[in-house]
């Protein structure tokens, strides 16, 4: 019994040091104003700025994404929370766009070597017979840390001093306790070999499994992509259109979205794989009419509700695709499949978000805003559509 207990503490901690690198992936949301205000560059700018990071996990993801396997869990993580500090000190030594580029690159390195070795070493930590319940740390570290980055840095910058330094300092600080945290914990890989013996891993896409991939990729690249551009652009619509300047404000919109993800993948094992990809769908396709119709009237209340409904779809779509992808896939080829759903959903997260920032300019952010969600409306109907017609079979 107390063996368990301790097992659990362990993967408890191990959950919070996910949570703490995550949250400095989200920690510049509400804060892009103020780099616009200090740096007078446009909203293009802010959007590539955010797509780079997605850069650097797709990057990771192609060419390490399997390094924890063969070096081992620890060293991973404590190479992922290098990038993470590294990051925090660009945007604390920012004096141009170039450090942001540079601070959102290194950002995404440290997500692409979390991403897959933390949520492996969560549930390796925790003791026999506790899979779901580690399950539930792993995502609610995930995307409960990402939420949580727009809103610790909305409120430092709103209600403390040096906004666009306190947040980074505290991130600091953070990472260097779960660097201490993380040479505590045990290694979970036993056999482990040279850094050397790390070779790229080539996703991969069996003929078996296609049928299932194509609507579970459709879906998570709009996930995303809506997770993407609601958190890059939403805090400049709350400014310029709702006269809503309170970065705590910015920040909690943007964390809801994030926290009604977490809720979404939790009802998973409620709802079934079966059901929760063409759920997950309805509930990006209400999401994006709540935001048409937030941009279209200007409406407040109307980007909240987006936030929940559209994040909650996103969960239910994302955990479902990779579940549905999962079992689709041969035990030999399933890891490669995994990353190659990673690698479309990430793109997601950049290509849309640019293409919105090249719109701004010619057509405003609420034409632009609109010509997105008719887009990945398009998309995402037809992965409803095709999942009707061909249900994805629940397997174990």
């Amino acid at each position: 019994m107390d063996g368990d207990r301790r097992r659990w503490r362990q993967c408890l901690l191990g959950g919070a040091v996910f949570a703490v690198c995550m949250a400095g992936t989200t920690l510049p949301t509400p804060l892009y104003g103020l780099y616009q205000e200090k740096f007078g560059f446009s909203e293009l700018v802010v959007t590539v700025v955010y797509a780079v990071y997605a850069f650097g996990v797709i990057g990771v993801l192609l060419l390490a994404g399997n390094a924890s396997d063969t070096v081992g869990r620890r060293p991973v993580l404590l190479a992922g929370l290098a990038f993470s500090a590294a990051s925090a000190v660009c945007f604390l030594c920012a004096t141009g766009t170039g450090w942001l580029y540079a601070g959102r690159l290194l950002s995404g390195l440290s997500a692409g070597l979390f991403t897959g070795a933390a949520t492996a070493y969560v549930m390796e930590l925790a003791p026999s017979g506790g899979a779901t319940r580690a399950t539930f740390v792993a995502t609610a570290a995930n995307m409960g840390g990402l939420g949580c980055g727009p809103l610790l840095a909305g409120m430092l910058a709103q209600y403390a001093a040096w906004p666009l330094y306190l947040p980074f300092v505290v991130h600091l600080a953070l990472v260097a306790v779960s660097a201490a945290v993380l040479a505590r914990l045990p290694e979970t890989v036993r056999d482990r070999q040279p850094l050397r013996t790390v070779r790229p891993q080539r996703p991969g896409l069996p003929p078996q499994v296609r049928s299932v991939f194509v609507p579970a990729a459709i879906a998570s690249f709009v996930g995303f992509a809506l997770f993407g551009v609601f958190t890059s652009i939403s805090p400049a619509f709350l400014a310029e259109s709702l006269d809503v300047h309170n970065r705590a404000v910015s920040g909690l919109i943007v964390a809801l979205a994030f926290f009604a993800s977490t809720a979404g993948q939790l009802a998973v094992g409620r709802v079934g794989v079966g059901r929760s990809l063409p759920l997950g769908c309805a509930g990006l396709l209400a999401g994006l009419a709540l935001l048409a119709g937030a941009l279209w009237w200007d409406l407040l209340a109307l980007v909240v509700a987006s936030a929940v409904v559209g994040g909650a779809g996103q969960g239910l779509a994302f955990r479902g695709a990779l579940a549905a992808v999962a079992a689709a896939s041969p035990p030999d080829r399933r890891a490669a499949v995994i990353s190659m759903l990673f690698v479309v959903a990430y793109t997601g997260i950049s290509l849309p978000v640019i293409g919105v920032g090249l719109l701004v300019g010619p057509i405003g952010l609420e034409g632009a805003g609109l010509v997105f969600i008719a887009c990945m409306a398009i998309l995402v109907t037809a992965a409803a559509g095709y999942l009707l017609r061909r249900p994805v079979r629940a397997r174990a």
